[in-house]
């Protein structure tokens, strides 16, 4: 069972949190081991198994990035700690920035560092665009294989960002 089929929600990229918590809410106590207390230890193992999983998928659920990453891996395209490699045209302009940010750092100048805050967070805006129509669109079944490959492209260079960005006080 995969953390769609148990929150019984169609398979996407993009999913709504307000009706996620709602669900949440109703199958913890679904499953909660507490209401399982007299039941028979497959039972008990059972509504265990399932409760840590719920927690599990609602912190999946509870970010875009990592609805992503589950449902390429659901598709087979994406395995765990892949190396995958990036376009050098995006490593060529993202070391560019990173450069220009280690200066600007080294010089103290906070106007330049919050103008380069500002470019990355167009260079994520600018990475989503060609994506968005097949994020904001998927259909399980539908969505073909190479969009997916376009989705994976995308987070892997938008995990590589905000990995910058994390890496530098602003």
């Amino acid at each position: 069972m995969n953390y769609f089929e148990l929150f019984n929600i169609p398979v996407n990229l993009l999913v709504d949190t307000l009706a996620l918590k709602k669900q949440f809410y109703v199958l913890s106590r679904k499953f909660h081991p507490d209401f399982f207390s007299t039941a028979s230890a497959e039972e008990q193992e059972d509504a265990l198994q399932k409760s840590a999983m719920l927690n599990k998928a609602l912190k999946v659920f509870s970010s875009p990035d990592e609805t992503i990453k589950y449902v390429l891996q659901l598709k087979g395209l994406l395995e765990d700690d892949e190396k995958y490699q990036l376009p050098p045209a995006f490593l060529m302009d993202v070391m560019e920035v990173n450069e220009q940010l280690a200066d600007a750092k080294m010089d103290g100048s906070e106007q330049q560092i919050t103008t380069l805050k500002l470019e990355i967070e167009a260079l994520q805006k600018k990475l989503y665009e060609p994506v968005k129509n097949i994020v904001e669109g998927y259909k399980d079944g539908i969505t073909t294989e190479k969009e997916l490959l376009q989705i994976k492209n995308y987070y892997f260079q938008k995990k590589y960002i905000d990995r910058m960005l994390g890496n530098f006080e602003f």
